[in-house]
């Protein structure tokens, strides 16, 4: 009997030592769900935020030439920089578009030339314009002032000021061939513009290295003039890759983007 009794002691302090790691087990396992959905929390948190922060810009129109002042002309400023002059000139006609599809390259130093392919049929006045200022040099030595790299994946070129205040001596509208969906594919060449103004077009164009959605203004949505068809890759490597120069998910390329020369026909 006394050894059944010991038995059954040695059986219960077994069955307690069992719970007692059972409870910690349990405890270990609550813990780590929830640090796991704390940091899916900060994760969402801090996406949400550049993203934000991403489409903010871009409801301003994004780093687009604007004629109202702006207290912040940095180029992840959360407003739309100020244009430098008052536009006093006249578009190209949209004619010279001649309605067909214009090709060439557009040469960035320091990585493989872009080539690009535009539809003056799809979008007759932002291809003329465009057409017109590269025949004229106009982009020559120009920058890309601007990669964004986080929401939205555009690297932002054609201001001869190279802060997102600059352009030719003209503006024009309207906005022509803008997506629907508002979903801007891979290889997209597209015009800039102060937000909620559609006859605010310029220069400044963004290549969209990855697909981006951007929403649409009062205005509508981003002209969508042509696209990259080949050395996407290499914008990648060269330029996209190395960020921005502070770090930040919207500024200036850490690795300079100055445009060479823009070749159409």
């Amino acid at each position: 009997m006394a050894r059944i009794a010991g038995q059954d002691r040695e059986a219960r302090e077994r069955l307690k030592r069992y719970e007692a790691r059972q409870t910690v087990h349990r405890t270990q396992i609550d813990r780590r769900r929830r640090d796991n959905v704390l940091v899916a929390v900060v994760g969402v948190l801090v996406i949400a935020l550049a993203v934000g922060a991403q489409l903010l810009y871009f409801g301003a129109g994004p780093g687009a030439p604007s004629t109202t002042p702006s207290a912040s002309p940095s180029p992840g400023a959360s407003e739309t920089p100020a244009a430098s002059d008052e536009p006093t000139g006249q578009a190209p006609d949209p004619a010279v578009s001649e309605n067909r599809t214009w090709t060439g390259e557009l040469a960035i130093d320091g990585i493989e030339p872009l080539g690009i392919e535009l539809d003056g049929a799809a979008a007759p006045q932002a291809v003329a314009s465009f057409v017109t200022l590269a025949q004229e040099g106009f982009f020559d030595g120009t920058s890309c002032h601007r990669l964004t790299t986080a929401g939205i994946f555009v690297l932002q070129c054609g201001d001869p000021n190279g802060d997102g205040t600059g352009g030719p001596d003209y503006r024009f509208g309207p906005i022509e061939n803008a997506p629907d969906d508002d979903v801007y594919a891979e290889g997209v060449l597209a015009m800039a513009r102060q937000g909620g103004n559609a006859e605010s077009q310029g220069s400044q164009f963004f290549i969209v290295y990855d697909e981006s959605t951007i929403p649409s203004d009062a205005a509508g949505g981003y002209t969508v003039l042509g696209r990259v068809t080949s050395g996407l890759d290499g914008l990648r490597t060269g330029i996209v890759d190395a960020g921005t120069e502070d770090g930040a998910s919207d500024g200036r390329p850490a690795v300079p983007a100055t445009i060479s020369g823009i070749t159409i026909q």
